[in-house]
């Protein structure tokens, strides 16, 4: 299906009611095509832990326009099946196919070269307790460093 409207107009004919009771339900799933207009969006939501994130997202039923209460995940399994040749896959399926490359699987650590800690205080502060420079605790340590970034400035 090329837009979220066409999927709308499906669960119109199919559960009843009319395309924008079912609008929003059908953006979500699409909503990456904001970032990725290919195919290859659909790996964001487009499977079984997708259905489960919609039910998060809109609650287990919505009742469309002629009163009828209708499953989310219905809406959904019908909007992936419309879209992936009539299977619902899982996000394994989509993550396996993923062309991994070297930037994805090699971090590192930055190495932090001032004197002042940066991010969290208590890596700077166990590495004082282990070298025996404070016995104070991590509260202690931090207002007696505050006390003297204080009068040095």
């Amino acid at each position: 299906m090329a837009h979220p409207l066409h999927h709308a107009e499906s669960s119109a004919r199919k559960f009843g009611g009319v395309p924008s009771d079912y609008q929003a339900v059908h953006d979500w799933f699409d909503a990456s095509k904001e970032h990725l207009a290919l195919f290859t969006h659909r790996a964001l939501r487009h499977h079984t832990q997708g259905l489960f994130d919609a039910e998060r997202v809109f609650g287990l039923t919505l009742t469309n326009s002629a009163g009828r209460d209708i499953p989310v995940r219905w809406i959904g399994e019908q909007h992936i099946r419309e879209d992936c040749q009539g299977r619902i896959p899982s996000m394994a399926d989509w993550l396996r196919r993923i062309q991994p490359e070297p930037w994805m699987a090699n971090g590192h650590i930055e190495q932090h070269v001032s004197e002042e800690p940066c991010g969290d205080p208590r890596v700077a502060w166990a590495s004082e307790v282990a070298a025996g420079r404070t016995v104070l605790g991590l509260k202690d340590w931090m207002a007696a460093r505050a006390t003297q970034a204080t009068q040095s400035a």
